[in-house]
This record gives structure tokens, C-alpha cells and sequence, in this order.
């Protein structure tokens, strides 16, 4: 069956609903722990956190694994919340289990989980999962042109089942695949992008797709102030 498509709601709250950033792996093609590098002078760790409580996820929660200590000299985190996957190695599989662990010891109805290595999806992403959430779905997973990426919504209920799925490499996308029927599609083109960061490469690419999307809304605000002068 093919996934549902909800439409969202503006200003819906975002009450019961936490973030969980997944940022515990080694990042071997990278060269190392990608939680540790950088976008505009920002970590990306500190950025997956901005991102998660910009758009209303509260508390938050972060796995790290390879360099953890590293890490945490590195990168503030205001409130949010520290999960270590000791077992971090074993792939992704092991710090979603990790992380839902920690969530299942709060009164949170759902968590929204974001990946650290995906630095240019924006907060309003978040929003349109949380209202989602908020019109009942029980799973939910933004989409770009039509294609699921990140991040995902889970409701408290899927917890234990999407654990079980996790082995790996393989997050919470096996449970997602073999549960259609119970995943709502959410459209979120235009709030930013999914694109991953695997290599140096591409960090610096999305830096000059950032750098570019910041000059260009600065040129319309600008644009938009003569305007409104002249009139």
C-alpha cells in the first residue's frame, strides 16, 4: 500500500513531542565523527539540535558513540539531553534503539528523530511533522519531490516495533517500509534540504548552498524594505 499524504496546519502546538538526534557514528568516509564538523562555524551536532527545538521539539535528545567525549568538549548542547550507544558501532541501528530507549522514560507522546549529517533541512520540516502528529498519525516522514527522507515522526506506540526492525545500518526505515498503511507522507519541499553529508566534499558544497540561500533572502528582505519605502 502506498503511504497517505496529509496536509498540515499552521501554528499547531507542539506539545508530547521530543527530538532525538541520531549522531553517534564513526563517519569513515568523512574521515571521522561527522558530529564534530563544521557548517559556517556551527557543528552539525549543534545544528541537528537547533534545528529539532526551532521547530517545537522539547526535550531533545542526542546519541553519540565514536568520540563522545570529543564531542561533548566540542559542542554545547542547551538543553537538551545526552544518550551514549556504547554500542555504537555496530551501526545506526543500535543508536536508534538507544535513543528510544531514553524517550521511553519520559511522558513524550512522540519523538521526531534527524539525522546530524543532514545540516540544510529547516525547522518548518519539523513543524508540519509535529502538526501532523497532532491530526493523529501514528508515523509520518518528510518528503522532498515526492521521495521519503528526513526527518520522521514516531508516536510512542511504534517505539518497541521499530526496535525491533533496527539492526545495523538499518534504522527506523525497516519498520517504515514494512508499515505503509501507518506512514503519513508530508510534503516539505521548499523548507529546506535533505542532501547528507558522507564526504568533505560535500560539506563544502552545502556550505555554498547555504551561503547562497542566506544572500538571496537577505537580497529580498532588502528588496522588500525599498519597496515598501517607496510606496
Amino acid at each position: 500500500m502506498r503511504r497517505r499524504t496529509m496536509a498540515f496546519m499552521v501554528d499547531a502546538t507542539a506539545g508530547g513531542v521530543g527530538g532525538l538526534v541520531l549522531a553517534a557514528g564513526a563517519g569513515r568516509r568523512f574521515g571521522g565523527p561527522k558530529a564534530l564538523a563544521t557548517l559556517d562555524g556551527e557543528p552539525l551536532v549543534e545544528r541537528a539540535v537547533r534545528l529539532l527545538a526551532d521547530g517545537g521539539c522539547a526535550p531533545v535528545f542526542v546519541v553519540l558513540g565514536a568520540a563522545a567525549a570529543d564531542v561533548i568538549r566540542s559542542a554545547t548542547f542547551p538543553g537538551a539531553q545526552i544518550v551514549l550507544a556504547q554500542d555504537w558501532a555496530e551501526g545506526m541501528g543500535s543508536s536508534l534503539r538507544r535513543g528510544l530507549d531514553a524517550v521511553t522514560d519520559t511522558a513524550l507522546d512522540a519523538v521526531i528523530i534527524a539525522l546530524v549529517d543532514q545540516p540544510l533541512i529547516g525547522p518548518q520540516a519539523v513543524r508540519r511533522l509535529i502538526d501532523t502528529h497532532a491530526c493523529g498519525a501514528v508515523a509520518a516522514v518528510a518528503t522532498y519531490g515526492g521521495q521519503p527522507r528526513n526527518p520522521v515522526l514516531l508516536r510512542r506506540e511504534t517505539w518497541a516495533e521499530v526496535c525491533a526492525h533496527a539492526r545495523g545500518d538499518v534504522g527506523a526505515r525497516a519498520w517504515l517500509h514494512a508499515n505503509p498503511d501507518r506512514v503519513v507522507s508530508v510534503a516539505c519541499d521548499g523548507t529546506g534540504s535533505p542532501d547528507d553529508v558522507d564526504t568533505p566534499a560535500d560539506l563544502v558544497r552545502l556550505s555554498a548552498a547555504n551561503a547562497s540561500d542566506i544572500s538571496g533572502s537577505d537580497t529580498r528582505r532588502s528588496a522588500g524594505r525599498s519597496g515598501g519605502r517607496g510606496r
